[in-house]
C-alpha cells in the first residue's frame, strides 16, 4: 500500500496538524462520555423546567422543595444531577477504555468522588475518574494475564476488581474529591466574574473558531456542560448551554452565501440552512467558513453579539441543547427566557450575515475570476497554504499510482491535491465518520446511500460512526477534510475519502463510479 500527498513545507506547520488532531481526539473522547448520556440531560432538563420552584408547573415532591409529611422533600432535579448523570458518564468512560470490567470499576471511582465532593456536581471528576479507574484495572488485570490457574479465573477477578475499587473509591473520596471540587468552583467563579463584568462575550473569540475546527467538544462537553448544569441547579437555568449551541452564526453565514456567494458556495447554502439551523448539524457551515478565513470574523462577532444579549436578558437554557437546532434551543429555554433567547439567535445571525456579506461581496469579482470561487479548489488552497496534507481527493479511487492517473483524478476534482492510495479491495463496508459519530456522518452517509440505491448497486453496507468507534474493518471511509488524519490513524489500511461540502461533495459520484465498476 502506497500514499503520495501534498508534502508540508515545514515542520512546526506538522506539529501545529499534530497538536489540532490531538486537541480534536482529546475532544472526541469527552464527547464519547457525554454524547449517549444526552438523553438524561435532556429529561433532567424537562424535570427541573416543570417542577422547580420557579418552574412552569412547581411541584414539591418532584423539583425538591418544600416538605411532605415534616419531611424535607428530596426531588428528582438533584439526585439525577448529583448521581445519575456523573455515574451515567462514568459508566461510558470506562466502558470505552475497557468494556464492561473497565466501567464497573471506574464508577466504584467515582462513587467515591461524588460523595467526597458533598453536594458539588462531579462531571468533571466522573469524565476523569471513569476512565481512570478504568485504565488502572486494564493494567492490573495484564499482571496475571495468562497466570491464573483454570477455575480461579472469576474469582481473581471479581476479587481484583473489588480490592482495587475500594482503594480507588478511598482514593477519591479523600483526595480527588477536594481538588476537583477545588477546579470547579475556580472555573465557577471565573465564570461569574465573565459574566458581571460583561466580558462573557469575549468567549466567542475562542468558541466559534474552535467549533469550525472542530475542537469544540473539549470546551462544550469539557467544561460548559459541568458548569452549566451547577448553574441550573443553583438558579434555574444557565447562559452557558447557549455560548456553542447558539444556531444564529451559522445561519448568519449560510444566508450571506446564499444571496452573495458564488458557485458551489451560494448553490448549496440554502439546503445547508435547513440542515443546520432546523437539524442542528453545526458541521455543515464549517467549510463554508474555511473557505474564506476572513468570515472568521463574522462568526466571531455573531458569536459574541448572541452572548451579549443573553447576558443583557439574563436568559438561558435549563439543560444543553444537543445537537444545536433551533427546535432544541426552544424546547430547553427556561420560562422566562424566551425573548432574550430567540433576540439572541435573530441578532447573532443579522451580524454574522451583515459582516459576511460584505466580505463576499467586496472579494465577489476576485472569486468568479478564480473559477468560481470553488468550495473545494478554495479549501485545497487554504489547507496548503496551512501546510497540511489536504487529502481532499480520494483515496483508493483511482485504480493505479501511475502518474497520468493522479494527474486525471486531480482535474476531475478541480485540481485539488490529492492523497491516493491504490488497493484491490473489493468495497463492501463503507462508513461515513464524524466527530461524535451522529451528525454530519448520519446526513453523509444518508445522502450516498441514496445515490448508491439509484445507481442499482447492491451488496455494499453504508453506516455511520464515531472517528473514535472505527473498528479496523472498513473498506472505506469518508471524512471531512478536517477530520481525515485522525480517521488514517484509526483504520490506516482503508481506502479514505475527504469531503468539503457535506451535502453535494464531488467525491460521493467518485465513490459510486468506483462501486459500479468493481
Amino acid at each position: 500500500m502506497t500514499t503520495s500527498s501534498v508534502a508540508a513545507p515545514d515542520a512546526p506547520a506538522k506539529s501545529r496538524g499534530g497538536a489540532r488532531v490531538a486537541v480534536q481526539k482529546f475532544g472526541t473522547f469527552l464527547s464519547g462520555m457525554v454524547m449517549p448520556n444526552i438523553a438524561i440531560f435532556i429529561a433532567w432538563g424537562i424535570i427541573t423546567a416543570f417542577f422547580i420552584e420557579t418552574g412552569w408547573t412547581p411541584v414539591g415532591i418532584l423539583g425538591g422543595f418544600g416538605e411532605t409529611g415534616g419531611v424535607a422533600n428530596v426531588g428528582l432535579v438533584g439526585p439525577i444531577l448529583t448521581y445519575l448523570i456523573p455515574l451515567a458518564i462514568a459508566i461510558q468512560g470506562g466502558r470505552m477504555v475497557y468494556e464492561t470490567r473497565g466501567a464497573v470499576v471506574g464508577s466504584i471511582m467515582t462513587m467515591g468522588v461524588i460523595i467526597g465532593a458533598n453536594g458539588t456536581t462531579m462531571i468533571l471528576g466522573a469524565m476523569i475518574c471513569g476512565p481512570l479507574g478504568a485504565y488502572l484495572i486494564k493494567q492490573v488485570d495484564k499482571l496475571w494475564d495468562g497466570k491464573i490457574k483454570p477455575g480461579f479465573e472469576m474469582l481473581v477477578n471479581n476479587y481484583a476488581a473489588g480490592i482495587l475499587g475500594f482503594g480507588l473509591a478511598m482514593a477519591g473520596f479523600f483526595w480527588l474529591a477536594p481538588l476537583f471540587k477545588l477546579i470547579a468552583e475556580g472555573l465557577g467563579d471565573a465564570v461569574n466574574f465573565l459574566v458581571q463584568h460583561s466580558l462573557l462575550p469575549l468567549a466567542s473569540v475562542i468558541i466559534e473558531p474552535a467549533k469550525v475546527f472542530f475542537l469544540n467538544n473539549a470546551i462544550n462537553h469539557g467544561v460548559l456542560d459541568q458548569l452549566g448544569a451547577q448553574q441550573v441547579q443553583e438558579s434555574g437555568k444557565s447562559i452557558l448551554f447557549l455560548l456553542e449551541a447558539n444556531p444564529g452564526p451559522g445561519l448568519g453565514i449560510l444566508l450571506a452565501f446564499t444571496f452573495f456567494g458564488v458557485g458551489i458556495a451560494r448553490s448549496t447554502a440554502p439546503g445547508a440552512i435547513i440542515i443546520q439551523f432546523l437539524g442542528g448539524i453545526h458541521e455543515i457551515y464549517f467549510p463554508y467558513v474555511l473557505q474564506k478565513p476572513v468570515l472568521f470574523i463574522a462568526v466571531i462577532l455573531g458569536g459574541a453579539t448572541g452572548v451579549a444579549t443573553n447576558v443583557a436578558f439574563h436568559s438561558g437554557l435549563v439543560a444543553p441543547a444537543s445537537p444545536g437546532s433551533i427546535f432544541a434551543v426552544l424546547g430547553a429555554t427556561a420560562k422566562d427566557s424566551f425573548l432574550g433567547v430567540i433576540l439572541s439567535v435573530v441578532l447573532s445571525a443579522a451580524v454574522s450575515f451583515a459582516v459576511a456579506s460584505f466580505f463576499l461581496i467586496a472579494t465577489r469579482k476576485r472569486d468568479l475570476a478564480n473559477g468560481g470561487g470553488d468550495m473545494s479548489a478554495a479549501m485545497a488552497k487554504l489547507q496548503a497554504n496551512k501546510g497540511r496534507d489536504v487529502n481532499a481527493a480520494t483515496s483508493g479511487l483511482l485504480g493505479t499510482n501511475s502518474p497520468a492517473n493522479e494527474e486525471e483524478a486531480e482535474a476531475s476534482l478541480g485540481g485539488v491535491g490529492s492523497a491516493t492510495t491504490a488497493t484491490a479491495t473489493r468495497v463492501q463496508n463503507l462508513v461515513f465518520a464524524c466527530d461524535a459519530g451522529m451528525g454530519s456522518s448520519a446526513m453523509g452517509a444518508s445522502v450516498l446511500r441514496n445515490k448508491i440505491k439509484k445507481a442499482g448497486i447492491e451488496g455494499v453496507t453504508v453506516s455511520n460512526k464515531a472517528i473514535a468507534n472505527l473498528s479496523g474493518d472498513e473498506d472505506l471511509i469518508i471524512t471531512q477534510e478536517e477530520l481525515t488524519d485522525r480517521a488514517k490513524q484509526k483504520n490506516p489500511n482503508a481506502q479514505h475519502v475527504s469531503v468539503g461540502n457535506f451535502m453535494n461533495a464531488p467525491q460521493y459520484d467518485e465513490v459510486v463510479e468506483q462501486l459500479k465498476n468493481q
